[in-house]
């Protein structure tokens, strides 16, 4: 039952990201080791931390990736949508607890980078556009998948507890039993008493009639004994 529901759960997500994974991607300039370069960017709203793994993860798809202080070097990237030789490749990261924003550049060669309208742009904007729609879904489906199972959670802690309780309301039988038993036992203990009472009461009124009789008794051989 609870795959389907994950099922359904996911379904429903890929069809609201269809409708939200439409980012703008838009070209600019930005200055990496202290020169200025031209790309494209992109900015994402989400957790930006996971939005810069998502898109080294994607860069390694490209070549060897080299990683200093948010800055991806991919030096002989294969990206044959964007051109058939080696591209070398730049990116920038800059994200926060709520946002990334990349900065990308495609060096076709002696510092030839790609720019609105010329050789290989389209296949950078859409290079950045699937990354857009992938890692954003792939977020939504992360969120509602903690979402499904943090509720999975507390549906089992909640099983637990009613488990508990049925053990409690199980044991509290068993104790009321043991009580009935208990106060039937002690009726039957005071009726058993209350007999023993009266049977005792019997025997000490025979026992004071046959101690006044031996009284006489001696009394009446002691008066033979005087004469």
């Amino acid at each position: 039952m609870i795959p389907y529901v994950q099922f359904i759960l996911l379904g429903c997500l890929l069809t609201v990201c269809n409708c939200s994974h439409a980012q703008t991607v838009y070209a600019g300039e930005s200055t990496v080791d202290k020169g200025k370069i031209s790309g494209l960017y992109l900015t994402l709203q989400g957790d930006g931390k996971q939005i810069e793994k998502d898109w080294e993860t994607q860069l390694q798809k490209y070549g060897r990736v080299s990683a200093s202080r948010g800055t991806y070097r991919v030096p002989t990237a294969s990206i044959p949508s964007i051109s058939s030789e080696p591209i070398n490749l730049v990116s920038t990261v800059k994200s926060s607890r709520t946002s990334a924003t990349i900065f990308a550049a495609f060096d076709l060669g002696s510092g030839n980078y790609v720019t609105t309208g010329g050789t290989g742009y389209s296949g950078a904007e859409e290079l950045l556009k699937n990354f857009s729609g992938s890692t954003l879904y792939q977020q939504e489906v992360r969120g509602a998948q903690g979402s499904f199972d943090e509720a999975q959670k507390n549906r089992q802690k909640l099983v637990r507890n009613g488990e508990r309780l049925q053990r409690a309301i199980e044991q509290n039988a068993k104790e009321k039993e043991r009580l009935l038993k208990r106060m039937e036992d002690n009726d039957k203990e005071l009726v058993q008493l209350q007999k023993d009472t009266e049977t005792n009461k019997t025997e000490q009124e025979k026992a004071l009639l046959e101690l006044e009789s031996r009284k006489s008794n001696v009394e009446a051989v002691k008066a033979k004994s005087s004469n």
